[in-house]
C-alpha cells in the first residue's frame, strides 16, 4: 500500500477545496438555509406533522441527502476529470501507484468534503427546529456510506464525461430529479397506491428513507432494504471503475 501516494491525491483534493471554500462549503449550506427559511419555516408551520414528526425536522435528511449526492458526484467528477481535461492524468498512471490508491485517494477527498458538508447542514439546521437523532451511529454510517458510494459513482462519471457539460448533466437531470421525487419533502405513503408502487423504482427512495429511519425512527421503506440498496449501488460502481482501470476505459487514449 503507498499510503504516500493515497496522501498526496487525498491532500491535493482537499486544498482545492481550500481554495473555492465558497463554491465548495459554503454555496451548498447557504442554499441549504434557504430551503429550511421556504419549507421549514414558511410553509412547514402551516403543515402538521408528518409520521409524529415535524414537518421542518421531518425535511432535515432529506436536505442533507440532496446536498450529499449532488456534492459527491460533482467534487469526485471534476476531480479525475480535470486531470484528464488538462493531460496531467498521465502523470498520476505513470506514478507508482495502483488502481486502488488511484480511487482511494480522489474517493477519499469527495466524500470527505460531502461529510463536512452533511455535518454543517445538520449543525444549521439546529438554528431553524429542533430535532433528535435516535439512532447516532447508523445516522453516521449512513452518511458516510452514502458519501463514499456516490463519489465514486462521480468518479465513473468524471472518467465518462469528454466536456464540462457532460459533466453536469447527470447531476442536474438525473440525479436531482430523483431526488426531489425521492420523497425529501415529503414521506411516500401521502402518494396514490399506484404511485407509491411506482416511486419504489427510484433507488434513491432507499438512501432517504434509510438516513431518515436514523433520525427519527420511522420510514417508508424496512431499513434493511434500505441498507442493502446502498450497499448493492456501491457493488455497482466498484465494479464499474475496476473495469474502467482493466480496460483502460477513456484514461488511456
Amino acid at each position: 500500500m503507498n499510503v504516500y501516494g493515497i496522501r498526496a491525491i487525498y491532500k491535493f483534493e482537499m486544498a482545492r477545496t481550500a481554495r473555492t471554500l465558497m463554491q465548495s462549503i459554503a454555496w451548498p449550506v447557504i442554499s441549504t438555509c434557504l430551503y429550511f427559511i421556504v419549507f421549514g419555516t414558511a410553509i412547514g408551520s402551516r403543515l402538521g406533522d408528518i409520521e409524529g414528526v415535524s414537518y421542518g425536522a421531518f425535511i432535515i435528511p432529506g436536505l442533507i441527502m440532496l446536498s450529499l449526492l449532488s456534492e459527491s458526484i460533482s467534487n469526485a467528477s471534476f476531480g479525475i476529470f480535470f486531470p484528464k481535461f488538462s493531460g496531467t492524468i498521465y502523470e498520476v498512471l505513470s506514478a507508482p501507484v495502483s488502481a486502488f490508491e488511484i480511487v482511494a485517494g480522489y474517493v477519499g477527498a469527495a466524500a470527505t468534503k460531502s461529510v463536512i458538508i452533511g455535518i454543517l447542514i445538520l449543525i444549521t439546521a439546529r438554528f431553524f427546529v429542533d430535532y433528535e437523532i435516535a439512532h447516532p451511529f447508523w445516522m453516521i454510517g449512513f452518511l458516510i456510506l452514502t458519501a463514499v458510494t456516490f463519489s465514486m459513482f462521480g468518479f465513473i462519471i468524471g472518467i465518462w464525461a469528454d466536456d464540462f457539460q457532460k459533466l453536469q448533466i447527470i447531476p442536474l437531470m438525473v440525479i436531482t430529479p430523483l431526488t426531489f421525487l425521492g420523497g425529501a419533502f415529503y414521506s411516500i405513503n401521502m402518494l396514490p397506491e399506484f404511485w407509491q408502487k411506482v416511486t419504489l423504482f427510484n433507488p434513491v427512495v432507499y438512501l432517504i428513507s434509510g438516513f431518515r429511519w436514523a433520525f427519527y425512527g420511522v420510514a417508508d421503506v424496512n431499513v434493511g432494504i434500505s441498507l442493502g440498496m446502498t450497499l448493492f449501488f456501491l457493488l455497482l460502481c466498484m465494479t464499474g471503475i475496476w473495469w474502467i482501470f482493466r480496460t483502460g476505459y477513456k484514461i488511456r487514449t
